[in-house]
């Protein structure tokens, strides 16, 4: 299984580092994904909920 957040399916993205002489390189730019027991469909699972699902409350955590 991916990272990636089980509601918005937020992942890993790729981009630029980009200098002051303008030189770029590759970089990985990385969401805040969180590993938490929930529960979906009436079960329990543990998996990557971003934060800002998790602050709007989109889930529910199961205790």
């Amino acid at each position: 299984m991916a990272k990636k957040c089980i509601i918005c399916e937020k992942q890993v993205t790729t981009g630029n580092n980009v200098s002051h002489a303008n030189n770029k390189t590759k970089r990985k730019i990385y969401p805040n994904l969180q590993r938490v027991k929930i529960i979906l469909d009436g079960r329990k699972l543990r998996t990557y909920v971003c934060t800002r699902c998790l602050k709007a409350g989109k889930i529910k955590k199961a205790s």
